[in-house]
């Protein structure tokens, strides 16, 4: 699915607040990434964080 920018920000900055209050990282955690954020970033970029987006039809 291609996200729109506001949904990708919407989804990375979701699961940065998750991981900032102690939710387990999906993905093995590389030993330079000490940030929710990036951490976030790099589970968006493998496709790895479990967020649905929902459109709604335009009328």
């Amino acid at each position: 699915m291609k996200y729109t920018k506001f949904e990708k920000a919407t989804i990375i900055g979701a699961r940065a607040l998750q991981l900032a209050y102690g939710a387990p990282p999906l993905i093995d955690v590389p030993k330079d990434i000490s940030d929710p954020l990036e951490l976030a970033e790099k589970e968006f970029e493998e496709d790895v964080i479990p967020i649905a987006v929902v459109r709604s039809q335009r009328r």
